[in-house]
């Protein structure tokens, strides 16, 4: 895992993945190439609403194994709240090589993994 390398990436900044809890950001630079990526071909803004996440968060704290990609720096949320852009996203996030996607009414979850998570899988929170 490379630490993200924040002055390289055109769309997105620092503060975006800060952890919201406690200001924490261990993003994967790996990752963070795929989303600028995904970014460029999807070309209108998107909003992050949830990066790294250090494991005390309030979401992490409350699970019993807190590994996940979040804590991993291996994902992030995106703003998403219609359709048209679920599916142009989705399209183009499989093909940059997202691997884990969770489907919600306001967001995308898109993922790269991690030690211990499956691939390959799409999910939904309701």
């Amino acid at each position: 895992m490379t630490a993200a390398k924040w002055e390289e990436y055109k769309y997105f900044t620092k503060k975006e993945f800060d952890c919201k809890h406690t200001g924490e950001n261990n993003m994967q630079h790996e990752f963070m190439l795929i989303l600028e990526a995904i970014r460029k071909d999807f070309n209108k803004p998107m909003r992050v609403t949830s990066g790294f996440r250090s494991k005390k968060h309030p979401i992490e704290a409350k699970k019993l194994n807190s590994n996940g990609e979040h804590t991993q720096g291996s994902c992030g949320d995106v703003a998403c709240d219609n359709g048209k852009d679920r599916y142009a996203l989705i399209t183009i996030a499989l093909r940059h090589g997202i691997t884990r996607i969770g489907v919600a009414d306001n967001f995308l979850h898109l993922g790269i993994g991690g030690k211990g998570l499956p691939n390959h899988v799409v999910w939904d929170y309701q």
